[in-house]
């Protein structure tokens, strides 16, 4: 058994309790266990006292079995799948070596600040592979790296800046030009007040208009008091905000219980805010999403069609 005090370094992964998990995943406790106890498909750390706790790799395989049971997989079937599939990888790791080297020389585009160099490598990648493919085996994992280039003392805030930067441009111009759905649920998405980080927002945005929905991009550092006459002037269907980083636990709360009771629409909180502060934006009576893009989008729509069935 693995003991939660070897995971205490600063760099290690985060650790989720199971209220947290479930809350990210929509699957219930009892149901997390069964699956542990019984089919072995999570291995969750435990602590001294016995409580469990998750990794994001943990949420993100809870996320993989719900999407295989939603496509028929028996549950009995599901680590069979998910075995197989990780061998297959395993025995042709050329795409895995395709993607370390995109990271590799685009990590050294980003630290000499070299646009052109940066912007012909992200272009041949979309030229080769869908765009979802592309931010979930380069752009997500490229940013967690700069991350820890920056905490490591590697690299600096600045290459963070200059990548965000030309991620924001790259993202917000493939927005602009994405036909958007004339019919779709429309839904106000911003960024919580102090959160500057755009890109999971433009990220989700795209997906979300992908999904489907129609998308009104309100951007960073958004003042709450300002979204329910906002939600109000667009006739926005649910309110959407991004956050990834600790705030005033104190104001957000009080902030957040006041628009959700004004806006009259569901309002949904993604990021790794939505995660750490699971309690918190439940208590203020709105909905967290984690960051799963695929497992927020059905949280989005489960809440939009409950709303529909209530007011009818």
């Amino acid at each position: 058994m693995t003991n939660a005090a070897d995971n205490q370094n600063p760099l290690s992964p985060p650790l989720y309790p199971i209220r947290t998990v479930c809350s990210a995943t929509g699957v219930n406790p009892v149901t997390l266990r069964a699956w542990e106890r019984r089919y072995g498909l999570i291995k969750p750390i435990r602590t001294e006292k016995g409580h469990r706790l998750y990794t994001q790799a943990d949420i993100d395989r809870i996320n993989e079995t719900v999407n295989l049971l939603d496509k028929g997989i028996p549950i009995g079937r599901v680590r069979q799948v998910i075995d197989d599939r990780d061998k297959a990888r395993a025995a042709s790791p050329a795409p895995d070596d395709h993607w370390v080297r995109y990271m590799n020389d685009m990590v050294n585009a980003i630290s000499v600040f070299d646009e052109q160099r940066l912007d012909r490598l992200y272009s041949e990648a979309l030229s080769l592979y869908p765009v979802d493919t592309v931010t979930r085996h380069l752009v997500i994992p490229l940013l967690r790296t700069l991350g820890v280039r920056w905490e490591t003392k590697q690299g600096s805030v600045a290459e963070e800046h200059f990548f965000g930067v030309f991620l924001r441009n790259k993202l917000g111009a493939r927005l602009h030009h994405l036909r958007a759905p004339h019919n779709g649920a429309k839904l106000l998405a911003a960024c919580l007040p102090g959160e500057y980080h755009e890109v999971g927002l433009l990220l989700f945005a795209l997906a979300a208009k992908a999904y489907g929905y129609q998308i009104i991009m309100l951007g960073a550092n958004m003042p709450l008091e300002d979204l329910p006459l906002a939600a109000k002037r667009s006739q926005c269907d649910g309110i959407v905000l991004s956050g990834s980083r600790a705030y005033d636990y104190k104001r957000i709360s009080k902030e957040l219980r006041h628009m959700t009771e004004a806006a009259r629409v569901p309002v949904f909180i993604g990021g790794s805010y939505s995660i750490t502060a699971r309690d918190l934006i439940t208590a203020a009576g709105a909905l967290p999403l984690g960051e799963d893009m695929a497992q927020a989008l059905r949280h989005i729509d489960a809440g939009l069609k409950k709303r529909v069935t209530q007011d009818h």
